[in-house]
Parts: C-alpha cells; sequence; structure tokens
C-alpha cells in the first residue's frame, strides 16, 4: 500500500462530514474512546455510507485505508 497522501480532514470530507481540523478534532472528542471491542466501521455514529465506504477501504486496502487506521487510533 503506498502512504496516504490526503489529510485526514479529506476522509471527513468524503464521509460528508464538516472537514476544518477544528471540526475533525470535534468530531473525535465527541466520540471518543470508542470501546476497544468495537470496530470503528461499526461504531454506531456512521451512517450505512460511510459504514460502507469505510469498509470497503479497509478491505481493499485502498488509497484512504491508512487514514481510516489514523481516525480508528484517535477515536481509541
Amino acid at each position: 500500500m503506498e502512504k496516504a497522501t490526503h489529510p485526514l480532514c479529506d476522509l471527513f470530507e468524503q464521509l460528508g462530514l464538516p472537514c476544518s481540523a477544528a471540526d475533525v478534532d470535534a468530531f473525535i472528542d465527541s466520540h471518543r474512546p470508542l470501546a476497544a471491542q468495537t470496530a470503528l466501521v461499526d461504531a454506531p455514529f456512521w451512517n450505512p455510507s460511510q459504514r460502507q465506504f469505510l469498509s470497503q477501504q479497509l478491505s481493499a486496502d485502498a488509497d484512504w485505508a491508512e487514514l481510516v487506521d489514523q481516525l480508528n487510533v484517535r477515536l481509541r
């Protein structure tokens, strides 16, 4: 997998979420800590479209997967 060339705010934009640095921090602060036994894609705050996008990116080890992993870590 190539190193992601996108900032985390681009992932939020792909998810249809506000994407300024402050928005990203606020989202993470309001949804953490995510329980260790809960997979990121199973978190209750995603809508079905967001869940599908995250799942597809991880399973395909796509360009976005590294950012999804970063988000996962920050939510723990």
